[in-house]
């Protein structure tokens, strides 16, 4: 571990600006299919919020006439901002992907307050959800939330959207005009197939081509309107989004742009390779940027796109969720915050003040107010019936595990089913309190109760892998076998408007694949919780044989041997002996 000898106090902006993404602070990670290890395009998403219920939104397709209406509720709060008129066909949609294999993910950054339009209709939710139901692919996705929020107006503070389909994979900032306009300006540039991509809450796209339409696109007034405000007055070619509509102040780095950096870090063990502006291929050490990270040189920014230094798995993607800036000046399990069991959390809100001066805590990938989270991929390599797989999981990344989803599925677990609990109403077949239940129970003795937990995750998702392999053999000989499979027809409402679906076989066997497999996952963590409240009771630690049972005596299978108490870290015995060790010395 480096470790860089900076104070680590801070001005009351920065005191104030940490604590104002709290609300709906996420994280993505795009990878291209020519940086995965099998050829598929990635998004992960951690839907950060206090307030936000895990479960696996689900719409099937549809088919509508021309006079009906969408009603528009706002993602965060359902207040309904108005309606839109729908369209004739509608596609699937399984949580943040669609039957074509559409991947649509974001991060909120917020930017300049006075660019929020309250009269708008679109807000960023439904720009994801219904972009999903009407676009196949990224380009097209584009095009609808640029339609959409120009259109009817866009509700929301400034958002980061990652996008994909089987072959291309976007990033895209976008704000609001405030009351100067309707509508929204925004950039969008394509990942390098070979390059990885991520963001958290802050926007990343800076300067960019203006006459590259293969690989960037933006609102045509996008430079104009940023000079009418005020907010840029040099050449058109050195204007840079990011600072114009969201300028970089401490929180923005070290709440935000850190958690980026350390997915860098990871996926690129230490090493930044990128292309300059001169086309020039660079590499660079991850540290190199560490005073940008931790919020004290604005002038170090990393670049937006960088070449990982191996092919990334889905594995590697999930894990890389599960951050705490573990073996950086970052670590959350090394200062005393972290208590007497190295715990990676820290409680709300993330600043704090004492003898007059202002302290932050930092904000990991991995944090405890995780809603839901999942690691999206388009495999351009099968057919949409098979190739779309959201790997989804509810609550806390570290503590939690992903199970696969194909996207062509007829219907969704049980354990993830909308309505199947919420915030305030408690549901013993919901995954999302079962996951909590888990991670709340490591919270207490996380160093000692969290190896437990994620051999359990790391034996399910290295298998599930394996699983899929099996699953898309399958389901592929059953696709070359379709054409005599019965025509399924698909009826909305009583209704005679259809949808025929000629490889519902398929579909039958991916949805009990998936269903029957995230059950499966559910009753382990039903499981794994009563083990975690035998193993760890009251702080002692029970030793098990191979085979999962408790050591015992020699005279009956009742009474454990071997138990241990591990106690607490060097860390915390070191600053209760400072601080109390006049009272409980031994003398």
């Amino acid at each position: 571990m480096r470790i860089i000898s900076k104070a680590i106090i801070f001005l009351t902006s920065a005191f104030v600006c940490l604590n104002s993404i709290e609300s709906r602070a996420c994280t993505n990670v795009l990878v291209t299919k020519g940086a995965s290890t099998d050829g598929s395009n990635m998004i992960s998403y951690a839907a950060d919020s206090h307030q936000l219920f895990g479960e696996l939104y689900f719409k099937p397709a549809g088919v509508w006439n021309s006079s009906e209406m969408l009603q528009i509720n706002e993602w965060d709060t359902g207040k309904p901002l108005g309606k839109i008129p729908q369209i004739a066909r509608t596609y699937q949609r399984i949580g943040n992907m669609n039957e074509h294999q559409l991947i649509i993910a974001e991060t909120t950054y917020g930017g300049r307050s006075e660019l929020w339009d309250s009269t708008g209709i679109m807000d960023y939710g439904s720009l994801i959800y219904v972009a999903l139901e009407r676009a196949r692919t990224a380009r097209e996705a584009i095009d609808v939330i640029v339609d959409l929020a120009n259109t009817y107006g866009y509700y929301s503070s400034g958002e980061s959207f990652s996008i994909a389909d089987t072959e291309e994979v976007w990033v895209m900032d976008l704000i609001g005009k405030g009351s100067k306009s309707k509508g929204i300006v925004w950039v969008a540039r394509r990942v390098p197939d070979g390059y990885i991509c991520a963001h958290a809450n802050q926007a990343r796209i800076s300067t960019f081509p203006l006459n590259d339409p293969d690989n960037c696109l933006y609102a045509p007034d996008v430079i104009s309107f940023a000079r009418e405000m005020g907010y840029f007055d040099g050449k058109d070619e050195d204007f840079s989004f990011c600072d114009a509509y969201a300028p970089l102040d401490f929180g923005a780095m070290r709440g935000c742009e850190a958690r980026a950096w350390a997915a860098f870090n990871i996926l690129c063990d230490g090493k930044f390779t990128f292309e300059d502006e001169n086309g020039n291929i660079i590499t660079k050490d991850a540290y190199d940027y560490i005073d940008y990270a931790m919020g004290w040189d604005k002038t170090k920014r990393f670049p937006l796109f960088v070449k990982p230094s191996r092919k990334i798995s889905i594995k590697d993607v999930a894990d890389v969720m599960r951050d705490h800036y573990e073996g950086t000046p970052m670590d959350m399990t090394q200062d005393i915050g972290a208590g007497g069991n190295a715990l990676p959390y820290r409680w709300r809100p993330m600043g704090f003040e004492h003898d007059g001066k202002k302290y932050v805590n930092e904000r990991a990938i991995a944090t405890q107010q995780t809603g839901f989270w999942f690691v999206g991929q388009a495999r351009g390599m099968f057919p949409d019936e098979i190739g779309g797989i959201n790997w989804f999981g509810c609550d806390d990344a570290a503590t939690s595990y992903l199970t696969p989803i194909y996207t062509s599925s007829y219907s969704v677990p049980e354990c993830f089913r909308e309505g199947n609990g919420n915030m305030i109403t408690y549901s013993p077949t919901s995954a999302f309190w079962m996951t909590n239940r888990v991670a709340n129970a490591c919270y207490k003795a996380y160093n000692i109760m969290y190896p437990t937990v994620r051999a359990e995750i790391d034996a399910w998702e290295t298998g599930m892998m394996k699983a899929v392999a099996a699953a898309d053999k399958e389901a592929m000989q059953i696709y070359e076998k379709a054409k005599v499979c019965p025509r399924k027809v698909i009826r909305r409402n009583d209704e005679k408007r259809k949808v025929t679906d000629p490889y519902a076989c398929v579909r039958k066997y991916l949805t009990e694949f998936s269903v029957t497999n995230a059950q499966t996952i559910f009753d382990k963590w039903v499981e794994l919780e009563e083990l975690l409240l035998v193993k760890f009771i009251d702080g002692n630690v029970k030793a098990q044989n191979e085979d999962g049972s408790f050591v015992t005596n020699e005279y009956t299978d009742c009474i454990p041997e071997n138990i241990t108490q591990p106690g607490y870290t060097s860390k915390w015995k070191e600053i209760v002996a400072k601080d109390h060790g006049k009272v409980i010395e031994e003398r």
